[in-house]
């Protein structure tokens, strides 16, 4: 993390976390951390380019927005992980998708209206794919409520 300095790291603990709701969000971390909305703005950016942030957005619990999760296991052979990963990150709804060390080795997650709409996606993922060895792991209990990484 060296190519962070002290105002990066303070900017990224700032925006994990109850980012501003005003009309003018960046403004109030500028004012907040000391330097000028125009300055916010541009580390933001080079701080996205250099891949430190992902994006930046609103998580929803889907629950609560009349939806449903799931997170996914899939066991692709190797020469089919790259595809299979590009057709399974073409369907909205999914938001997530590693490669694991496992013989399930990709996990995705899919947020759909409905768990008969997951199940009809993973069945035509299945089918596009010819991988048929797909789990469905819905949860049950959340017990993670959110990540902060002090930096």
């Amino acid at each position: 993390m060296s190519e962070l300095d002290d105002l990066d790291r303070a900017i990224l603990n700032r925006i994990q976390s109850d980012f501003p709701l005003t009309s003018r969000p960046y403004m109030s971390i500028a004012d907040e951390v000391g330097i000028s909305e125009d300055d916010i703005l541009k580390r933001l950016a080079r701080l996205k380019e250099k891949g430190i942030i992902r994006r930046i957005g609103g998580n929803f619990v889907p629950n609560r927005l009349g939806f449903v999760s799931t997170l996914c296991a899939a066991k692709v052979p190797e020469d089919m992980i790259e595809s299979f990963a590009k057709i399974v990150n073409r369907y909205p709804g999914v938001t997530h998708n590693y490669l694991r060390d496992n013989k399930y080795n990709i996990w995705f997650t899919f947020i759909a209206p409905s768990m008969e709409v997951i199940e009809a996606n993973l069945e035509n993922i299945s089918k596009e794919t010819g991988i048929s060895d797909i789990i469905n792991l819905p949860a049950t209990k959340v017990f993670k409520i959110k990540a902060h990484f002090d930096l």
